[in-house]
């Protein structure tokens, strides 16, 4: 089936598209290549030949967590033995490799341990911060803010400035999953709920953060969820501004208590991309991340919408250990030789989204 000629002459003409049609450009039924070709102009006329790409690291501090979602193939139980909790020398020595590969960004998140006090997170920041001032720490999903305020009595506005003086930078997006109610008694029944994920990144906005959204698809949520939470965001970014990038995030079931699901195809990987471009009018940056897609199907998700390839990622253990295949990380050259590949301008940035030269 064909777009119809009413969605593309409003998307050409800059009109924002309803919930309905969203849903429309879903369908397995409508050309999944016709919604990227329009996708790709939409990011055409909003960054233009650019693909953004950073020299980032990841740090999960402990894999224990008090939620264990069923989608989830990380997080271990207080007690098991695959569980560890990072030393404060062990922490450091990921700021310093960080520091040393010329990374910018050290990307952290981790489990809601279950023994763990408020100040041993707010240290890891603090420490990482003092040591190395000049490495952008972006930490912390709204899940975990979240149970910081739980086990400090603070609200969430003074856990986040308590992160700010210590020196967080900006958020991840991870926790969102989906944010219809149904589905997340299915698949997290204990953590925070989608109004209390808005309301941190809401709050997060108000103080200056800078934050990036996530949705977690391909399990068992419908056509008609996945377009209620873009919405859901779209409307937030309406009134805040404080979203840099949107992260469609691909399930991976292997290892997880969903794995008798099977994974998505990747051609429905790339409608999913081009339709968050198409919905997010106001998100400026779409990332197709490697990790989670691989890397050839984000290389092509760079044709249906996306701008950014995220960065080097060294250390990702979330989405491995639920199965993905992608490398462990990337190499500069190798992103700039695959943006290149899909006929794109390569442009280093820092957390921000500001460009980096090297020279």
């Amino acid at each position: 089936m064909m777009i119809r000629s009413d969605i593309r002459d409003n998307v050409m003409a800059g009109r924002r598209l309803s919930a309905e049609e969203g849903e429309f450009l879903l369908s397995p039924l409508v050309d999944p290549h016709e919604v990227g070709e329009l996708a790709d102009a939409a990011r055409e006329k909003k960054n233009g030949p650019t693909v953004y790409y950073n020299l980032n690291l990841h740090l999960n501090p402990t894999n224990v967590c008090l939620y264990r979602c069923k989608f989830c193939a990380y997080s271990r139980d207080l007690g098991d033995p695959r569980g560890y909790v990072m030393s404060d020398e062990e922490i450091l020595a990921r700021g310093r490799e960080a520091t040393e590969a010329g990374c910018t960004e050290l990307h952290i998140v981790g489990g809601a341990h279950p023994e763990k006090p408020f100040e041993w997170y707010l240290g890891i920041i603090r420490r990482l911060h003092d040591s190395f001032p000049s490495l952008h720490l972006k930490a912390w999903t709204a899940v975990e803010i979240d149970h910081f305020t739980r086990i400090s009595g603070r609200s969430i506005k003074d856990v986040l400035q308590e992160f700010i003086e210590a020196g967080l930078g900006s958020m991840p997006g991870g926790g969102a999953e989906i944010f219809d109610p149904e589905v997340r008694r299915k698949i997290c029944p204990r953590k925070a709920d989608a109004d209390r994920w808005l309301e941190v990144h809401r709050t997060a906005h108000r103080l200056g953060l800078r934050t990036n959204a996530t949705m977690l698809y391909g399990h068992v949520e419908t056509v008609r969820q996945r377009i209620d939470h873009l919405v859901r965001l779209r409307e937030l970014q309406d009134g805040t501004g404080g979203f840099q990038a949107f992260v469609p995030l691909k399930f991976h079931p292997a290892n997880t208590l969903m794995s008798h699901l099977r994974p998505g195809a990747a051609i429905e990987d790339l409608r999913m991309t081009a339709v968050s471009r198409l919905m997010l009018d106001n998100f400026d940056h779409i990332k197709a991340y490697w990790i989670s897609l691989g890397v050839g199907p984000a290389q092509a998700a760079l044709a249906y919408g996306a701008d950014d390839l995220d960065g080097t990622v060294r250390h990702e253990r979330i989405h491995h250990d639920a199965g993905a295949a992608s490398p462990d990380t990337l190499s500069v050259d190798r992103l700039c030789r695959l943006i290149v590949e899909a006929g794109r301008e390569p442009v280093e940035r820092d957390s921000l989204y500001r460009r980096v030269d090297r020279k």
